[in-house]
């Protein structure tokens, strides 16, 4: 019998795990993304906090793409924080497939980010033409 003890041992919580998709565009936010997650309560499945940017291109992206979508798969919801990129689109197609709950949010600042409707998402590029696919 250990008489080991420590802190994280009482600190047991089931937490919802979040994916955050987010643009590349948005990759400064990635750390106030997290933290708000985590003051929802929830966890975040942060892409560019796990990979930073597709960990500095040391390895192909679709191994980086492969690796993100296993987390879509893993979490329990996704979560879309500012305008939706190709693989952004390409990440809520997966989590509507496995049946996730998909949350939108537009991020006015580092201290304010809103949850938005569906129908109040901004898409970047010519990606408006898929909005069917939200």
């Amino acid at each position: 019998m250990s008489d080991f003890n420590h802190e994280a041992l009482s600190l047991r919580g089931n937490k919802l795990l979040i994916y955050t998709a987010m643009s590349k565009h948005n990759f400064y936010y990635r750390m106030f993304i997290s933290k708000f997650v985590l003051e929802q309560d929830c966890v975040p499945l942060n892409p560019f906090m796990i990979f930073d940017y597709f960990l500095l291109d040391t390895v192909p992206r679709n191994i980086v793409r492969e690796a993100n979508n296993s987390l879509v798969q893993n979490s329990n919801e996704l979560w879309v924080f500012g305008p939706i990129s190709d693989g952004v689109l390409a990440e809520i197609k997966i989590a509507k497939e496995l049946k996730k709950t998909i949350k939108y949010f537009s991020i006015k600042n580092s201290s304010t980010i809103l949850q938005i409707e569906k129908c109040d998402v901004i898409f970047e590029n010519d990606l408006e033409k898929f909005k069917s696919l939200l």
